[in-house]
């Protein structure tokens, strides 16, 4: 019985979650389904304080990349980088969705892929626009620079919520981390660049009007030079800072980004370019906060129901074959998992199974990274597949670009499943590498 009302729980929530009926915030959706959980005795106190555990530095330090790239999204600096991107590709269409894919994968890196979604998009659709494009031939741009801040969100233990998670969990370090993804990540950007090339050729634009463009320098994107000098020495002492941390002690990956996030808000005040109590108060996700404890208090209800224990079972078969077979296996699970139930709950699932196998600690690293990789790129298979791309879709048809449901899977399945193989293979080569 409790097997049953765990997954009852679950898929309610989850419901509630992705459709957001009556306008219900995620953030309730999960905490009432926690409640929920916890009453019908499906989780105890102190899985909750597990969850807690797992989850609040994780969660917390998503929120503070997330604040960061608001605030520089307020200054102009998305716009500005944008703008360099067009100049530099100085006509040619083919070279402009080249670099505008490039661009994705850097902010995607350094400011989550939420932020390289939800943030560069409408700033591409405004540029493009601004050019006197047709639709159809900005779709490869707009596409483009939706699917490559989910693929390419690797690198970094910053660069996705799910790589936070990950890393949190198994106590991977920053560089630990970055030693092996940012390489696995260039796997990733190849197979992005080509698959979406490939499918888009005939749309691109061979030329564009570069006289469009010469009222537009990216310097005048820059609303506050102050706070654009100040963001480049705190992005360096942003390495430095999980550098000694990683050496020296663990400092949690949270406090290093919030202490950055307070720094450039406080250099926002200087000019006072943009409202800094909207950004604070309204336009930062505070509801990732309760919806991340209370969606994993949900999904811990499923640990106790037996479905991880299944999990690792089936890992741990893949493991007998290899790591090959098992890199694999638990890259394609978790993106199975991802596209129908979202990368949120997934990644916790199968992390949790990848714990609950008998072997070595590096070994459950590697799969680790499997589980990260297809957490990160699985989404892109259906738009329920996380929150981000939902949001992005809301995006678009705001601005009037409508994207079917049937057009997105049609498109996101012929162009993850062979980014999702040539990037897990891409890991399997760097494991052998670097150990």
């Amino acid at each position: 019985m409790t097997e049953f009302l765990a997954f009852a729980v679950f898929l309610i929530t989850l419901f509630f979650v992705i459709k957001q009926p009556w306008k219900i915030g995620i953030g309730w959706s999960a905490t009432v389904g926690a409640i929920v959980s916890l009453t019908l005795g499906i989780v105890s106190i102190d899985d909750v304080k597990r969850v807690v555990e797992i989850v609040w530095d994780p969660t917390v330090a998503f929120l503070g990349i997330i604040f960061i790239s608001i605030i520089l999204d307020k200054i102009g600096f998305f716009e500005w980088a944008s703008l360099h991107m067009m100049h530099f590709a100085n006509g040619d269409g083919k070279k402009l969705f080249l670099y505008i894919i490039i661009l994705g994968a850097i902010i995607s890196a350094f400011f989550a892929n939420d932020g390289a979604a939800l943030i560069l998009t409408p700033i591409v659709y405004q540029k493009i626009k601004h050019l006197g494009l047709k639709e159809k031939a900005m779709l490869p741009f707009i596409m483009g620079s939706g699917f490559v801040a989910d693929t390419t969100s690797l690198p970094l233990i910053i660069s996705n919520l799910v790589n936070i998670l990950t890393a949190d969990y198994f106590h991977i370090g920053f560089f630990e981390y970055a030693l092996r993804m940012v390489f696995v990540n260039l796997f990733s950007l190849v197979a992005t660049i080509t698959v979406l090339y490939l499918f888009f050729k005939k749309d691109l634009i061979n030329r564009y009007d570069t006289e469009i463009l010469e009222d537009k320098p990216p310097k005048l994107a820059i609303k506050d030079p102050f706070v654009f000098k100040i963001t480049w020495f705190v992005a360096f002492g942003m390495l430095i800072a999980f550098f000694i941390s990683e050496i020296y002690h663990h400092i949690p990956a949270s406090f290093i980004i919030v202490a950055a996030s307070v720094i450039l808000f406080l250099a926002s005040l200087k000019n006072k370019v943009f409202d800094t109590k909207t950004v604070l108060l309204k336009e930062t996700p505070w509801k990732i906060v309760v919806f991340s404890i209370g969606m994993y208090v949900v999904v811990y209800g499923l640990k106790n129901a037996g479905l991880t224990v299944e999990l690792s079972r089936l890992i741990e078969i893949s493991l007998n074959y290899g790591e090959f077979v098992a890199i694999f296996f638990t890259g394609f699970l978790a993106a199975f998992l991802s596209s129908v139930m979202n990368n949120m709950p997934s990644v916790m699932i199968v992390n949790l199974s990848i714990d609950e196998i008998n072997t070595a600690l590096e070994v459950k690293k590697i799969l680790g990274y499997a589980n990260v990789i297809g957490c990160d790129l699985g989404p892109k298979i259906t738009p329920i597949g996380s929150l981000a791309t939902l949001l992005w879709l809301h995006i678009l048809e705001s601005k009037g670009i409508k994207i079917g449901w049937g057009y997105y899977f049609k498109i996101g399945i012929v162009l993850t499943i062979p980014t999702l193989i040539f990037t897990l293979l891409g890991l399997y080569i760097v494991i052998k590498i670097f150990g």
